[in-house]
C-alpha cells in the first residue's frame, strides 16, 4: 500500500501524502511553529527555556489553563493591570492543543506581521 492509498477506515496512509515528513501537519501548524521557534530565538534565556517547556506535548495540562486565563485578561484589558496583549498570547496557546483555532490564529499571525511590517516601512519613509 502506498502513502496516497486509503484505509479501509477512509484514513490516509501513515506518512502523509508524499515523502516528507512535514505533510502530515497541516499549513496552520507549521505557521504557528514557525513563529514559535522564531519568538524562542528572540527571547532571553530565562523566557526562552520557559517557551520551550510550554511547547511540550506534555505540557498541555499546563498550556490550556494558561491560555484561558490569558484570553479572559484581555478580553478584560479595561482594568489595571491587565492588557489587550494578553489576547493573542492566549490564542496562541490554545492553537497548540485546540485544532478548530489553528488555522484563525496562523491567519491572525500573519496578517499581523505584514501589518507591522507595512507599518514599520511607512515609518521609515515619513
Amino acid at each position: 500500500m502506498t502513502s496516497t492509498d486509503t484505509r479501509t477506515n477512509g484514513q490516509p496512509a501513515p506518512g502523509g501524502t508524499g515523502s516528507d515528513p512535514s505533510d502530515s501537519r497541516s499549513k496552520a501548524d507549521r505557521i504557528i511553529g514557525r513563529r514559535f521557534d522564531r519568538a524562542e530565538r528572540l527571547l532571553p534565556e530565562s523566557l526562552r527555556a520557559w517557551l520551550v517547556h510550554l511547547r511540550q506535548p506534555s505540557a498541555s495540562w499546563i498550556r490550556i489553563p494558561v491560555g484561558v486565563l490569558l484570553v479572559i485578561g484581555g478580553l478584560l484589558a479595561f482594568l489595571p493591570g491587565l492588557g489587550i496583549w494578553m489576547l493573542p498570547l492566549g490564542l496562541l496557546l490554545l492553537a497548540l492543543d485546540v485544532a478548530l483555532l489553528k488555522r484563525p490564529t496562523a491567519l491572525m499571525v500573519v496578517s499581523g506581521e505584514r501589518r507591522w511590517r507595512r507599518l514599520l516601512r511607512w515609518w521609515n519613509r515619513r
